[in-house]
């Protein structure tokens, strides 16, 4: 049996699994894994023939392709199923997938790898095996009719399935011939040599989601409609303040409810009420009287929250730096200084379908139904909580109603409803939060404070440049290992020096980027785009006031600065190009521009806005141009960036979630606010692979969507914003 080594490590106790699978960054995991490609394959599954792994085959030539990663709109599920179709050499058009479950990988050593989904890694992180399994699978097929016709497999050719002998013009189908692929012993996966990506025909094509045709006709399920027999329903109430605790609760005052089964004590911060049906729960959960033991966090707000942000961007020590030259020095000494302060609020994931979680428990046994964004996260949780051993546990898969970082590893909604479920042996009890709850309980985009200063020299040139962020650190709640002596450089995304995953693209001769760690009450997370979606605001719509300062054409400016970083420019320029920047526009309409890095991809953006004389805002045009490296589907990419942009303009226009008396206040859509169908504006989506590196699709555009926006309103208005959201800024 051959395997391809991602890590040393195979054996993992109970304890480590937990603590592995816990272990977040950006929404993924760091665990080791092998992907044993050699794995003795079952003979049969059903109809279908295993061939390896990845690929079950049924005599209908229905190529089953395993998926191991979570699908929630994303397209992730239909990307890898073209990668493996690809160098498989199926027909697509008889191509259908199914979900790994984490105890099936557990079982099977891990086979499938690590089954995160999240940083915008699903693709780019698991490329490789999976192209090598489906190729595995294509070796071993073709090997089995050369067998069977007693000729070399070079003299075969395969195409859509059907594999050909021209000498003998003898065919055969992998429905026919799986079965005895399916006896041999795997190839070296090492051996193979993978497709060139430029002659691709099943992958980089903008072929059509396979996922889409239960959503449009209402069959398919997600978590929150699971219906199970005997299934009872909990509805739960946290402390409103992060921090506090449940005091007490008086259950004699729901007694005679209907439906109501039992008050239920969730750990020492919440209380849940399990009923029929979950109106019900609800019901009861809302006359319940609770008493909180807020604690002292109950003092805390928006404003004093404001100010302790405002003190790290003067404060003389730092959690994370990156320096060259001496930026103040150059500054203090350019002949002209400009300076800035801008600010983001917390931002809730607010996902359309709110944290739930069905669990069954037995005395030796655990399931759980859960919308997750991480298997091994939900099946880690579901085992420590309920204490039954991980082989004794499965959760079963169901495709999300959003996630954007929200069901990652943190499991909380999992852990609870875990904990409900032991009051209810052999009975499945299903949890769902409230859309109140849900808003009044995540984990929230950090809030954050930047203050820039940059120095010009005579001719207009950037000499100095001092960036100086303040706010909440997400590896300080999530992921302390993440700090590093003290220092915490992921909240300086997107301002690395190196190439790779999220790199400043402008050289600047003195340069010093702080960051000031302000940690708060209130929970933080990874938030779609995460800190490259502040950080990229910060960096370009300063880009724009010192490109003002220096009198020089936005574009321009910024030109001069990327000369070192042509794939940065790369995207600049096309979406330049395809933007019209400096053609005429009709009256009153104004053009903004944005490049930024996150995420192993470059973006850029540009915006066109016209702002009334009453200060109402209207965008009517963004293009957005992308290099992920390789597409592995353009028309997902286009469709993603067509997301990126909503969901960046509901957060532009309208996020937030303040804090008073320790709490959230924004527990609804009427507060807290998305972007309304007639807002959306015309979206033009530039792909410009180079093929040469995998980066990310779901999240790296989300960062260049607000900034090119709100420059197109400085270009518009002659005023720079600086605090977002908009609904807080007068624009006249």
């Amino acid at each position: 049996m051959q395997s391809v080594v991602i890590a040393k490590r195979t054996k993992l106790s109970r304890r480590d699994f937990i603590v592995g699978s816990a272990a977040v960054a950006g929404g993924g995991l760091a665990l080791g894994m092998n992907v044993p490609f050699g794995i003795r394959p079952a003979q049969a599954q059903g109809a279908a023939t295993e061939v390896n792994i990845w690929v079950a085959i049924k005599p209908d030539d229905t190529c089953v392709i395993r998926v191991a990663r979570s699908e929630m709109g994303q397209g992730t599920l239909t990307g890898l199923a073209q990668l493996v179709a690809e160098e498989l050499e199926c027909d697509w058009n008889k191509v259908t997938t199914e979900g790994i479950t984490p105890a099936r990988n557990l079982a099977s050593k891990r086979a499938w790898g690590e089954m995160g989904t999240g940083g915008s890694r699903g693709i780019r992180t698991s490329e490789d095996y999976v192209r090598r399994g489906g190729a595995a699978a294509r070796v071993m097929l073709l090997q089995a009719a050369a067998e069977q016709w007693n000729v070399p497999a070079g003299d075969l050719a395969v195409s859509d399935g059907v594999i050909t002998h021209a000498a003998s013009k003898r065919s055969i189908r992998y429905g026919e011939i799986a079965a005895a692929a399916a006896k041999l012993t795997p190839p070296d996966p090492k051996s193979i040599k993978l497709k060139d990506p430029k002659s691709w025909k099943i992958a980089g094509q903008p072929l059509k989601r396979l996922d889409t045709a239960d959503k449009l006709d209402g069959s398919k399920v997600f978590a929150i409609d699971l219906k199970l027999p005997g299934m009872l329903n909990a509805a739960i109430k946290d402390c409103p303040v992060f921090g506090g605790k449940l005091k007490s609760y008086d259950e004699s005052k729901i007694a005679g409810m209907p439906g109501v089964k039992k008050v239920v004590r969730v750990k020492d911060t919440a209380v849940a009420v399990v009923a029929d049906t979950w109106w019900r729960a609800r019901k009861a959960l809302d006359a319940l009287p609770i008493v909180w033991d807020e604690g002292p966090n109950a003092s805390q707000s928006s404003a004093t929250i404001a100010g302790m942000l405002q003190d790290g961007l003067n404060a003389s020590a730092t959690n994370g730096d990156r320096r060259n030259g001496d930026a103040p020095k150059a500054i203090a000494e350019a002949a002209t200084k400009i300076e800035a302060v801008y600010a983001t609020p917390f931002l809730a994931h607010a996902c359309m379908e709110v944290m739930n979680c069905t669990v069954k428990l037995s005395a030796d046994r655990a399931e759980a139904w859960v919308p997750t964004q991480n298997l091994e996260a939900s099946l880690a949780a579901l085992s420590e909580t309920s204490g039954i051993p991980l082989d004794k546990c499965e959760v079963h898969r169901i495709d999300l109603g959003g996630g954007f970082g929200r069901r990652g590893g943190t499991q909380d909604f999992v852990h609870q409803a875990v904990e409900i479920a032991k009051a209810f042996p052999d009975v499945p009890v299903k949890l769902i939060w409230s859309r109140e709850e849900d808003q009044a309980h995540d984990f929230y985009r950090p809030i954050s404070q930047c203050k820039l200063s940059a120095g010009l020299d005579a001719g207009g040139n950037l000499v100095g440049l001092h960036v100086r962020v303040s706010g909440q650190s997400i590896n300080a709640m999530l992921n302390p290992k993440g700090i590093l002596d003290g220092k915490d450089m992921r909240q300086l995304q997107g301002y690395s020096a190196t190439p790779g995953d999220a790199q400043l693209g402008y050289s600047v001769p003195n340069l010093l980027i702080e960051y000031a760690m302000r940690n708060t009450h209130v929970p933080v997370g990874p938030w779609r785009g995460v800190n490259t979606n502040q950080n990229g605001v910060y960096m370009e719509c300063f880009m724009d006031e010192v490109a003002k300062a220096a009198g020089k054409d936005p574009l321009e400016f910024r030109r001069a600065l990327m000369k070192d970083f042509p794939k940065h420019l790369a995207v600049l320029n096309a979406a330049a190009e395809k933007g019209d920047w400096g053609k005429p526009l009709p009256a009153g309409v104004h053009r903004g521009i944005a490049q930024f890095m996150g995420y192993g991809s470059y973006s850029a953006a540009t915006a066109e806005v016209s702002v009334s004389a009453q200060g109402k805002l209207k965008i009517h045009r963004m293009v957005l141009a992308l290099n992920c490296g390789h597409a592995v589907n353009p028309g997902q990419i286009a469709a993603q960036v067509e997301g990126s942009v909503a969901y960046g303009l509901s957060a532009t226009l309208y996020g937030e979630m303040p804090v008073e008396n320790g709490r959230m206040t924004s527990l609804n859509f009427d507060s807290y606010e998305i972007l309304r169908l007639a807002e959306m504006p015309k979206v033009e989506t530039v792909v410009v692979p180079t093929y040469d590196f995998w980066g990310g699709v779901g999240e790296p555009t989300i960062c260049v969507v607000a900034p090119a926006v709100l420059n197109a309103i400085f270009a518009a208005t002659g005023k720079p914003v600086r605090s977002l959201p908009l609904k807080n800024v007068k624009l006249t």
